[in-house]
């Protein structure tokens, strides 16, 4: 079984795609795959499907979706040249309270990215930034689009799909820190900019953008980021930067517009990465 959900839902057996064209049918496909070799709740499943107004035959419909997935898999298990052992109730599985999907010895891009992502954080605590930024780089070019970028989503994969967006921007701003240690804050400053844009309240983000700017001889453009990330946080949220990014700030006020060891100093004595 191959599994994406870094981007739209694919789910494949033997090659021949699995995945449903009826909406509710894909919702549930994307929840079980989402957790792929985790029992999936039928609770779940309804809550996914009509929140908190289910109809009374919720828990027989989610029977009829499972029973066309297993539909759909046993046509691609009795695809296989080889001939499968595996039936459909051995890919999708029913236990006590719910269903499984069952990936065997298959592929999954989620766990590929974890694998690889995994990898470059521990390159990065061990001061190896250049494979740390080959690894994370690697990890993020799974990622097609948002996950689940096609499905319709209930509040369980709402929830799914915020939990890899953080995974996602935990690797993205490992692998911007690893490439600024290794000095390439020029060749940053484009994706950096587009980011600040997108993320307008995140600071670690704003942090990076700014030592891009500073080292880039950007001094101005760097302080101006400050009070824009500053001007965001108060009107939206009440709040004010951390402390480590308006020490960042003063660090740069004291210094000249060189991008000078005074602010890669500081850098190397601020966390401009979040804990991931």
């Amino acid at each position: 079984m191959h599994i994406e959900v870094l981007g739209t839902l694919a789910v494949s057996v033997n090659g021949i795609s699995v995945t449903p064209t009826a909406p509710k049918a894909r919702q549930v496909l994307a929840l079980l795959a989402v957790r792929a070799d985790q029992v999936v709740p039928v609770d779940s499943l309804v809550e996914e499907l009509w929140d908190t107004d289910p109809p009374r035959s919720a828990r027989t419909t989610i029977q009829t979706y499972v029973l066309h997935l297993r539909e759909l898999i046993t046509t691609a298990l009795e695809s296989s040249a080889e001939g499968e052992k595996r039936t459909a109730k051995d890919v999708l599985m029913t236990l006590p309270g719910g269903y499984l999907l069952h990936s065997g010895d298959g592929t999954s891009d989620v766990h590929e990215f974890e694998r690889l992502a995994g990898l470059g954080y521990r390159a990065m605590d061990a001061g190896d930034f250049a494979g740390a930024a080959r690894y994370l780089c690697e990890a993020l070019t799974l990622w097609s689009g948002p996950a689940l970028v096609d499905i319709q989503a209930g509040k369980q994969l709402e929830t799914e799909t915020r939990r890899l967006e953080e995974t996602r921007l935990c690797a993205l701003d490992q692998r911007i820190e690893a490439e600024l240690r290794l000095g390439q804050h020029r060749s940053l400053l484009a994706e950096l900019t587009v980011l600040v844009r997108r993320y307008p309240t995140h600071e670690t983000l704003c942090g990076q953008y700014m030592l891009a700017l500073h080292r880039s001889g950007r001094r101005g453009e760097a302080l101006d980021a400050y009070q824009r990330l500053r001007a965001t946080l108060v009107r939206s949220m009440g709040l004010e930067p951390s402390a480590w990014l308006r020490k960042l700030q003063r660090s740069i006020l004291l210094t000249g517009s060189d991008g000078g060891r005074a602010a890669r100093d500081e850098h190397h004595g601020v966390p401009l990465s979040t804990v991931c």
